[in-house]
């Protein structure tokens, strides 16, 4: 379980709105075949599996992270091929939480006389595809609020100097997050105080640019800006509120960027809505690597369910340096939103927390 585990893991990033699988035929205690899911469309980790085992699936083990699908998608039911395969026994991490599957697909396979193990590593397995379980459940995609921060939570200087607060081993381990995420979605402010490309770059290795989500509620953003470079080739998105100039609209057009425009809340943009139409589009793993304004209203609306924050051993100080969170903050220390799960990694000269809210 632990190899289809690794397995599955080679896909990260690549198989939204699907889950990541692994799986692996065992005959007599040796693997005979193995596979992984590639991408949404692609063969299923069994299939792979069972066509690399070949003739010697008959009689054999199928170890899989995530229980078979019973039902017609992009692809056929993974239930008949295993039943087909004569496989003897199937040993699965997971329950499938899909409602089309949930359980279903483990009856089927015993109804056909095939011996079925279940929760198996079941929290690894859940952690390996917490994007999907979360979007499975809620229709939702799953959050990470990202920032570089000082010791004592600044994001930049009172004079707005921001690069680099962390080092380049923790920009490196930034550039691989997002080459597995869908998208980053940005405000309006970081995009025009650092004008940055939010592309991947990993050297050598060959990345992906996840899909670019500009918020901008009045009209900063510049259609120049890096962010809106190659749009014609990467997805980048426009959310507006509906007060946009036509001549900004156009120019935005002209690039290839997508616009939304969406009802606006007091404070700005409805991330729920965003969010939510963004899983409607397939995009359900966003990275948020906005500013203080971005951040705030992130955890005031509730969509946040991861943090990774890379701490560098530095104090800034200063009452009008910018923090990590802005808005009013809470009143009380009960209120605070405390991380569960929280772990500690050093990365270079700095440390990555992260956790779960």
């Amino acid at each position: 379980m632990r190899h289809a585990l690794a397995l599955a893991g080679r896909a990260a990033g690549r198989t939204s709105p699907n889950p990541m699988v692994g799986a692996v035929v065992l005959r007599g205690g040796k693997v005979v075949g193995e596979g992984y899911h590639r991408r949404a469309g692609k063969a299923h980790a069994e299939i792979e599996a069972l066509r690399k085992a070949g003739v010697k699936a008959h009689g054999a083990d199928l170890i899989v992270t995530l229980e078979p699908c019973c039902h017609q998608g992009r692809t056929g039911p993974c239930t008949e091929a295993v039943i087909a395969a004569g496989i003897r026994r199937v040993v699965v991490g997971m329950q499938d939480p899909n409602p089309l599957v949930k359980g279903k697909g483990m009856r089927v396979l015993r109804r056909a006389g095939i011996e079925v193990k279940s929760g198996i590593l079941r929290k690894e397995c859940e952690r390996l595809n917490e994007v999907f379980l979360k979007y499975i459940r809620t229709g939702l995609p799953f959050v990470t609020m990202k920032a570089a921060i000082s010791l004592d939570g600044k994001i930049a200087t009172n004079s707005g100097d921001s690069q680099w607060i962390t080092g380049p081993e923790a920009r490196k381990r930034v550039h691989r997050l997002r080459n597995r995420v869908d998208a980053i979605v940005v405000g309006a402010g970081t995009v025009v105080k650092d004008d940055p490309q939010l592309t991947t770059r990993l050297g050598k290795r060959s990345g992906r640019n996840p899909v670019r989500v500009v918020l901008d509620t009045s009209n900063r953003v510049p259609p120049e800006a890096r962010v809106f470079q190659n749009a014609d080739r990467d997805r980048v998105i426009y959310v507006t509120t509906g007060n946009t100039p036509v001549p900004h609209l156009e120019q935005l057009g002209e690039a290839g960027v997508e616009v939304w425009t969406l009802r606006p809340l007091e404070d700005g943009v409805p991330l729920e809505s965003v969010l939510r139409r963004l899983a409607e589009n397939g995009l359900t793993d966003v990275l948020i690597e906005g500013g203080s304004h971005i951040n705030a209203s992130a955890l005031k609306e509730g969509i946040v369910d991861k943090v990774m924050f890379f701490v560098a051993p530095i104090l800034i100080g200063g009452n009008g340096a910018i923090s990590v969170i802005g808005g009013p903050g809470i009143k009380h220390l009960k209120d605070a939103l405390p991380l569960r799960q929280a772990s500690v990694t050093p990365v270079g000269k700095d440390w990555m927390v992260e956790g779960y809210l």
